[in-house]
């Protein structure tokens, strides 16, 4: 019998989700749970990289970037920006400008955070161009009038 790749998929996000939210899970057990679902028969190839995911189930999580206080000035700026109330004229200067001090924050970064800080402005520029040219009708005061 052929392994089932997506019920084993759906299974290791139940058991990663359920690792992340419960800290005092079994993690042998999860692992456990998850073998049973890779059949005896499976290709080597299929017993091969479900055995690295589970594996990996037991190693702890990497731990969060330490992030410089640029990174979290450009995200204020950035959840500033969407925030921004106003014409439709208004919310499209607010974000232009909001991408334009990114930008500058970015250029002033390490290297390494250089571009994590540049990414805050990519859904920026996509909502400025939903802003100019909705590809639906905008209604409420958020839409109203330039």
């Amino acid at each position: 019998m052929p392994l089932d790749a997506h019920e084993f998929t759906l299974a290791l996000a139940h058991a990663k989700e359920h690792l992340e939210q419960d800290p005092t899970v079994d993690v042998a057990a999860e692992q456990d749970r998850l073998r049973a679902l890779v059949p005896a028969d499976a290709s080597e190839d299929d017993k091969r990289w479900t055995t690295i995911l589970i594996d990996r189930l037991a190693e702890p999580p990497p731990a969060p970037p330490q992030r410089s206080a640029l990174y979290d000035q450009a995200a204020e700026i950035h959840a500033a920006a969407f925030a921004a109330e106003g014409s439709i004229d208004e919310q499209i200067a607010t974000a232009r400008e909001a991408r334009r001090r990114i930008f500058a924050l970015a250029e002033q970064a390490d290297e390494d955070e250089a571009a994590d800080i540049r990414a805050m402005t990519r859904p920026l520029e996509h909502w400025e161009n939903e802003l100019r040219d909705p590809p639906w009708p905008i209604e409420g005061s958020r839409g109203q009038g330039s």
